[in-house]
């Protein structure tokens, strides 16, 4: 598609504009490199136009596919056109912050893009030990309540069954609340204190969550309304 225009703006949009391609280019930069983890972090997206996307952003060239080494499949890296882009993507998340947030319905709660972001914030440096085992209880999933994230050393993978681990953190909290601790809309202590959220383990990690679990990077900027509006 063309705009037919020599802005700037309208030639990376020709690129960008499409449905779906800035997001697979937030996947790219956050270190998604097979088709399966595009998938985790895109999962309304088909499998044929993910396809169809990865293969425009080759052609443009944002991201160069290399055959995975004994496999069958293929492995996409960002280029430097597409790392580029990381403030583009930052700014518009801040913007989605302050202008788009009163927008969010139930529907957006997104239980495995919580689990892939959770995934990504964990620091394990800020573990004790070579292994813990965090486990999610959500009490308003019906299907799949459980998680788990085991950390061992520098790895860290989600579960949906039982690893047969010994667990060292749980929480027992709902999607939503557990969206708006990582988003930074509510904090660990007030959650407690009103009760939707349970936490149970060793109190150097329970008192201290946003140490070993980053908050989202987009955390602590209000919505607009709260600057035109303050309380």
């Amino acid at each position: 598609m063309s705009y037919q225009q020599f802005c700037p703006i309208a030639k990376a949009m020709e690129v960008l504009g499409e449905r779906w391609t800035l997001l697979l280019v937030r996947e790219l930069l956050m270190g998604a490199t097979r088709f399966s983890e595009f998938q985790r972090g895109l999962g309304q997206m088909s499998p044929s136009l993910l396809t169809k996307r990865l293969t425009s952003l080759e052609q443009d060239g944002l991201l160069v596919r290399k055959r995975i080494p004994g496999q069958r499949g293929y492995e996409y890296f960002p280029t430097d056109a597409c790392r580029d882009l990381m403030p583009v993507v930052e700014q518009m998340g801040h913007w989605g912050m302050r202008w788009a947030r009163d927008r969010l319905t139930e529907d957006d709660y997104d239980l495995e893009l919580l689990m892939l972001y959770l995934e990504r914030s964990i620091c394990p440096d800020k573990l004790i030990g070579q292994e813990t085992v965090i486990r999610f209880n959500f009490n308003d999933i019906g299907e799949y309540p459980n998680w788990w994230i085991v950390v061992s050393g520098g790895d860290v993978d989600v579960c949906v069954h039982d690893p047969g681990k010994e667990v060292d953190v749980y929480f027992t909290v709902c999607l939503k609340v557990m969206c708006q601790l990582w988003m930074g809309d509510i904090s660990y202590r007030k959650a407690i204190a009103d009760g939707t959220l349970k936490l149970i383990g060793p109190p150097d990690l329970t008192r201290h969550v946003e140490r070993w679990l980053k908050p989202s990077i987009f955390a602590g900027i209000p919505p607009a309304r709260a600057i035109v509006e303050p309380a």
